[in-house]
């Protein structure tokens, strides 16, 4: 079976530009769908990397849309309040009609992120248990029964409304590649959405998602694996190159270098994108979440004619 496409709209490139408008994004977001993509996908920061709130856009999105899939990759849980969030969630999912995966992260220990952290009144040291208390919270709240809470959040007999489209909930992908990441994805989560820098380490990793989740004796096969893949497609490999490079270094303030030595990254040839994009798939990969350096109709328009040639 071929894998899921899923396209990351830019809204993060869109504010570094100076561009505040959502219209242009919600018409990516119809192209994708028309051109059969599988899911759009949005990230999330506050003001370490400032873009459009992804929740509120998908819910535009959403209302725009009839087939693909929403995702946020990824949702920052910590910097929320669970009980708000399963509220603006369980809406979300109603507005889509069960179209969403809630794909979440703890975020990257680096200067700007701290600061947002900070700014949102949430101690960043705490933010892995907040994320796993405030989540399984939510997933409490989503069942729309009365729920006793007494943790890092107080909730007395609270019973949410409107519950989630879907029965318990969106489907929790968690990202991180780290050896404790692995865990968590295969004990506690629905998928694993991680930007490994190669097939192979994904593949590597993969299988010990797996065992985890084996391990805590839930179903392996029941887990979506997924990629987050960054691209700069064309014919002249230097040409991508460069854009690819300016592009990460702009998006990250730090060295393209470093960002590419850790983040899965393609620049070059549409030939040379699907031999590079069928490695994952050929690894277990079943949902790509592809994210472009610029010409975004282009890339929409290119890779969805690669979508024969990535087998599965």
């Amino acid at each position: 079976m071929a894998p899921k496409l899923g396209y990351l709209l830019p809204t993060r490139e869109r504010i570094m530009s100076g561009e505040q408008h959502t219209g242009p994004m919600l018409e990516l977001a119809v192209r994708a769908e028309r051109l059969g993509w599988d899911s759009v996908w949005i990230g999330d920061s506050l003001l370490a990397r400032p873009r459009h709130e992804p929740l509120t856009l998908l819910a535009a999105v959403a209302a725009q849309t009839r087939r693909v899939e929403l995702g946020t990759a990824v949702l920052l849980p910590a910097l929320r309040n669970p009980v708000l969030l399963a509220h603006q969630v369980a809406t979300l999912d109603q507005i889509a009609e069960g179209r969403v995966i809630l794909g979440v992260g703890i975020a990257r220990d680096v200067p700007d992120i701290r600061a947002e952290f900070t700014a949102a009144g949430v101690p960043f040291e705490k933010r892995v248990g907040r994320m796993l208390e405030g989540l399984q919270l939510a997933r409490a709240l989503w069942s729309g029964k009365p729920v006793d809470w007494n943790g890092r959040w107080k909730v007395e007999a609270g019973v949410l409304g409107p519950t989630p489209y879907r029965e318990g909930g969106p489907p929790l992908w968690i990202a991180g590649s780290l050896p404790v990441s692995l865990e968590r994805a295969g004990k506690h989560f629905d998928g694993w959405l991680p930007n490994a820098p190669d097939a192979a380490q994904w593949g590597q990793q993969w299988a010990q998602v797996k065992g985890h989740a084996h391990a805590a004796g839930r179903d392996p096969a029941r887990l979506a694996g997924a990629m987050y893949l960054t691209l700069a497609v064309d014919e002249d490999a230097a040409r991508a190159n460069q854009r690819l490079d300016a592009y990460v270094a702009e998006y990250y303030h730090q060295p393209a270098a470093a960002i590419r030595s850790r983040q899965a990254c393609y620049a070059g040839p549409a030939a040379g994108a699907a031999e590079w994009l069928a490695g994952y798939v050929a690894a277990g990969a079943s949902h790509l979440v592809l994210r472009f350096a610029g010409d975004h109709e282009r890339h929409l328009d290119m890779l969805s004619a690669l979508r024969a040639r990535l087998g599965g």
